[in-house]
């Protein structure tokens, strides 16, 4: 009889090589950074505040950028954001495995042996259906096998710890979309306040450039005053030196607006060498936002997404305690398995093995592990539960200083206003007694400098309390509801 043995020999030895082969590829793989992020889209954030649209991360903005634009393109583009949408899908994945647990598992497998074991032979053989008469169970030789099949395996029970497991997973997942939610509510108030910021500095320009221009006329007509013997070289150099300052006070200013604006365009995950203008100040949403700190802690304690993390938390980590109770509970499968046996990879129908069988494991003793696991969970659920106290007692304090911060803001604002327009009042007054000549440089200049400032107050204040109300927000976690709200 011709025996096929050799070379079904040969086929396993070749994919085994195969085998071996693939496996040194992917050893051997290099892992370049550029190829990386080339062949890995980044997740996309959220973009549709406002219907607002958002271009690429380097391309040019176009026409005046307003404020819900800024959010827009920060929801979508800012890596912050990205990375919370990374791990929401890291929790969806842990889910769907949590799920598995709840299918049964299905293998195809294939093995060769090669034995002188009697029992081996014996059990092998008699899977062949080839058994010879007459073997001797001490000495039968040796033995050659094929064997191919299907195998796989349902739990019935194990104490519940699947179901924890999933539900489990299922609040992880909630953890991590609250997670993004105090991402968002965090980048929003911060392209917010990038976005006053830079508003400032713009207008900070504007009262710079304004003094330049008012200083300077007053300089021509100082030169011609003292080409006609009306004036003092001293009031000249006076006004020079106050040129110089107004000058240098204007290259400040666009040196704080380039900071604000790349501070901005950082936030919105843009290139830095963009080149932004900002529309001109309009409603961010802030009308929306409580009134009063009350008001504004009953909304914080309702949907702050940082007390709703840590509710999520607790509730975890509790499921965590009962699954690990659970381990104490025996654990219930049902396996089956079919299978084909040959010496020379002749399968054939009519030897067909199949087997089915329940199983229970329940281990007695393990060394107390268990219920050091146990211990363990209840430690975390402990830890957990102080943490959100802590968070709670952070969130309430940061709604109240928030809106103190809202109340200082709106008074200095005030304050800042009158000021600025007793200033401007008192400018125009000395400026027609100097202009007149009953009135020295030393006054005409302080008089400048106090409506200078002013100003830069009264402008400083007014974004101040701008910033102020979209710390408010998020505070109480209104920009992460902000869509819903509208």
């Amino acid at each position: 009889m011709e025996r096929y043995i050799p070379w079904s020999c040969l086929a396993a030895a070749g994919l085994l090589c195969m085998l071996m082969t693939l496996t040194g590829c992917s050893l051997q793989k290099t892992y370049r950074y550029e190829e990386i992020k080339a062949s890995h889209a980044v997740p996309v954030g959220r973009g549709d505040w406002q219907g607002a649209e958002a271009p690429g991360p380097r391309a040019a903005v176009h026409g005046p950028l307003s404020c819900a634009q800024a959010i827009a393109i920060a929801l979508q583009k800012n890596p912050g954001n990205q990375m919370a949408l990374a791990r929401i899908r890291q929790t969806e994945a842990a889910l769907q495995q949590a799920n598995a647990a709840f299918y049964p598992t299905l293998g195809f497998y294939t093995e060769y042996t090669h034995a002188d074991a009697p029992s081996v032979y014996l059990f092998k053989k008699i899977d062949q259906r080839q058994l010879p008469p007459a073997t001797d169970f001490n000495n039968p030789g040796r033995l050659d096998n094929f064997e191919s099949g299907v195998r796989g395996q349902l739990n019935l029970a194990n104490g519940g710890r699947d179901y924890l497991n999933r539900r489990m997973a299922q609040t992880g997942l909630a953890i991590s979309q609250l997670d993004q939610e105090s991402v968002e509510n965090g980048l929003i108030a911060s392209v917010i306040s990038a976005y006053y910021e830079a508003l400032a500095a713009r207008k900070f320009i504007d009262i710079a450039r304004d003094s330049v221009a008012t200083v300077r006329k007053e300089l021509e007509l100082m030169r011609v005053r003292l080409r006609g013997g009306s004036a003092l070289k001293a009031d000249l150099l006076s006004l020079e030196a106050r040129l110089a300052h107004s000058q240098e006070e204007l290259v400040q200013s666009r040196n704080h607006q380039q900071t604000a604006l790349t501070a901005l365009t950082t936030l919105l995950g843009m290139n830095q060498d963009a080149e932004v203008v900002l529309a001109e100040p309009d409603d961010f949403g802030a009308a929306a936002l409580p009134r009063t700190y009350r008001q504004g802690l009953a909304y914080a304690l309702a949907q702050q997404p940082d007390l709703k993390k840590m509710e999520a938390q607790v509730q975890k980590t509790a499921m965590a305690v009962d699954a690990a109770h659970s381990t104490y509970l025996p654990r219930l499968d049902v396996q089956g398995k079919y299978y084909l046996d040959d010496e020379e990879l002749a399968y054939d129908s009519r030897r067909e093995n199949w087997m089915v069988a329940v199983i229970l494991n329940w281990d007695i003793f393990t060394g107390f592990s268990r219920q050091a696991a146990v211990d363990t969970a209840a430690a975390q659920l402990l830890e957990t539960l102080a943490a959100d106290r802590q968070t709670r007692l952070a969130v309430k304090g940061d709604v109240k200083r928030a809106y103190q911060n809202l109340e200082a803001a709106g008074a200095r604002l005030e304050a800042a206003q009158r000021s600025a327009a007793a200033a401007e009042e008192s400018l125009a007054l000395v400026l027609t007694r100097f202009q007149g000549g009953s009135a020295t440089i030393t006054r005409y200049l302080q008089a400048e400098l106090d409506w200078n400032r002013a100003r830069l107050r009264a402008t400083a204040a007014h974004y101040d309390r701008q910033q102020a109300l979209a710390q408010i927000g998020r505070s109480i976690g209104y920009w992460a509801k902000a869509k819903e709200a509208q």
